[in-house]
């Protein structure tokens, strides 16, 4: 976005998100300036700008929580979609360096461009760019990516930063001996906070949905949506509370045994229950 007049002597513009002025006159003619001066603060211009960059915060999140739900879950994407929406630059940092699946679910490439007519380059694990046009990608769990651990080295080599979570998320696998009748893992039950406004202010900020009781995770997993929900006390309950125990439920509600969770919804309520005890209140001394 250039630059517009706001007033006489000066105009404005939109500079890494926040709104800047420059003297269009004078012996600073030109140059940015350190503040915005004080007639122009409420300036119909200066107002515009700063709705505008709101606007821009608010897309980037919403792009950035579009394409998370996308990797979650697995969902195929339409190769064409992810070609319309790349010259928006909000949409490129979402999508950039992210590991993608085409029709060939063993080749791993990572995200770097996608053209008008729904082509898509990629840096494959060989470190060649290559040229993909399926009908559809996915934007694969790290779970289910194979060797991950080999991808990681690979991205790291190539100082891969992703924006979305995907490749470096903590992920848990499901253990293979479990009990038939077990419903609930309580690995991470007993993390004290001070209250449970606490423990549901930080269930918020790390993006999990407060319902009742519960911070829940809802996941897509192998076609099936199934809900993680971990215990975090009851609303309005002012004393000292600690997390509960972690399980997952279908679609009417019905607790799934653990032997029936799929290796995302299993990762992803793991993983919620592991960020939330990681905030716990932590006694120091001799006595702790």
């Amino acid at each position: 976005m250039g630059w517009l007049s706001a007033g006489d002597g000066y105009e404005v513009a939109l500079v890494d998100g926040r709104v800047a002025a420059r003297a269009t006159s004078g012996r600073a003619a030109g140059r940015q300036l350190k503040s915005l001066p004080r007639a122009l603060r409420d300036h119909p211009e200066v107002d515009r700008l700063r709705r505008f960059a709101e606007w821009l915060d608010r897309h980037a999140t919403a792009c950035v929580a579009q394409v998370d739900a996308w990797m979650v879950s697995s969902l195929p994407v339409p190769t064409g979609l992810l070609a319309r929406v790349w010259p928006d630059e909000a949409w490129q940092v979402a999508l950039r360096d992210l590991a993608v699946v085409g029709d060939d679910p063993d080749e791993v490439g990572f995200l770097r461009g996608a053209t008008e007519d729904g082509e898509l380059r990629v840096v494959n694990l060989d470190g060649e760019t290559v040229r993909l046009s399926p009908r559809t990608v996915t934007l694969p769990h790290p779970v289910l990516l194979p060797d991950l651990d080999d991808i990681r080295e690979f991205a790291a080599e190539l100082g891969i930063v992703q924006r979305v979570e995907q490749i470096h998320r903590a992920t848990w696998q499901r253990p293979e001996e479990l009990d038939p009748k077990a419903t609930e893992v309580r690995e991470f039950t007993g993390g004290s906070f001070r209250s449970r406004f606490a423990l549901a202010a930080r269930a918020s900020s790390l993006g999990y949905r407060v319902s009742g009781g519960y911070s829940t995770a809802r996941v897509r997993d192998g076609g099936r949506t199934v809900e993680a929900s971990v215990w975090i006390g009851e609303p309005y309950w002012e004393d000292t509370v600690e997390t509960g125990s972690l399980t997952w439920h279908d679609q009417d509600g019905r607790a799934l045994p653990l032997r029936q969770v799929g290796p995302v919804a299993w990762s992803e309520g793991m993983r919620m229950a592991a960020a939330l005890y990681a905030g716990r209140t932590i006694e120091e001394g001799k006595n702790a």
